[in-house]
């Protein structure tokens, strides 16, 4: 019997393009699901990021690769170099997952499933609660449309007005015209406005890279006065486990989730689009 863990030259090979990228934990995750399933494949880290990307996806092609996680600068800019996108992807304008079927690249966003189902798997219901979500990029957009459609009952989206804070009006158009939801957006800079949403609702999320290298120790919250000892407070970063959020978040005595089961979530979920299979981490 072959060994399905043994590299050959029938191993095939998934990508992860990224920047900055070599802290990831997908790679071990894929090829580790990829041993247990049999699967003569394995994910490396390519440090790619838009200037570099156009290439980067035309090798998907030529490589014959099976396809490629995408994570940031990259999950907005990606869907252009594509051949199609599902329709979440096109929902959401971004892609975390790039599916090869004999040369046709797909476009997938799995992040706000990972997102939501690794809520779940903490015993968190947040159907017909309100929450606030700080960021307006690919995965934080993933993340506000999937809790909609999932069942959220308001969210408040802040940002600070550059590049992605027209990304976030568009995205509260989408869910007040396309789900029973209500979403607003707001200037992350509006201190007052900060508070008061975070004041009443029942989780506050991080889905920005503050916290992740190179902004280790790096938050947008002002001061731990925003905080109640009641609220939920998530970060979609898990490299390092614990962020400046997060430990000002327990000082207060709010029960705080890092993006570590998001990833391993989200990561479930793309395996099983590039082999339909499912293997739990």
């Amino acid at each position: 019997m072959e060994d399905k863990s043994r590299i050959t030259g029938y191993t095939e090979l998934v990508g992860l393009f990224a920047y900055p990228i070599r802290h990831s934990n997908s790679p071990a995750m894929q090829t580790e699901l990829f041993r247990k399933a049999g699967i003569n494949c394995i994910q490396l880290a390519f440090e790619v990021d838009n200037s570099t990307l156009k290439d980067a996806v035309q090798a998907i092609r030529a490589l014959k690769m099976r396809g490629a996680n995408v994570s940031m600068p990259n999950k907005t800019v990606v869907g252009q170099y594509l051949d199609k996108l599902s329709p979440i992807a096109q929902l959401v304008g971004s892609v975390n997952t790039i599916v090869n079927e004999n040369g046709v690249l797909t476009g997938y966003c799995t992040d706000g499933i990972g997102y939501m189902k690794a809520l779940q798997e903490e015993g968190i219901d947040v159907r017909g609660q309100k929450m606030t979500v700080v960021g307006a990029g690919g995965a934080a957009t993933a993340i506000q449309i999937q809790a909609a459609m999932d069942g959220v009952a308001e969210i408040a989206i802040f940002n600070v007005k550059d590049a992605f804070y027209a990304a976030g009006e568009e995205t509260v158009r989408k869910i007040n015209e396309q789900t029973n939801c209500h979403a607003a957006i707001y200037d992350l800079n509006d201190h007052e406005a900060l508070r008061r949403e975070i004041a009443d609702s029942f989780l506050l999320a991080n889905a920005t890279g503050l916290g992740m290298k190179p902004y280790e120790g790096v938050t947008w919250l002002p001061n731990v006065s925003y905080l109640r000892p009641d609220l939920i407070v998530t970060d979609t970063v898990y490299a390092p486990p614990m962020t400046r959020l997060l430990e000002m978040a327990r000082e207060v005595g709010c029960r705080t989730i890092n993006g570590h089961g998001m990833m391993v979530c989200q990561g479930e979920e793309a395996f099983r689009l590039w082999t339909e299979k499912r293997v739990d981490c």
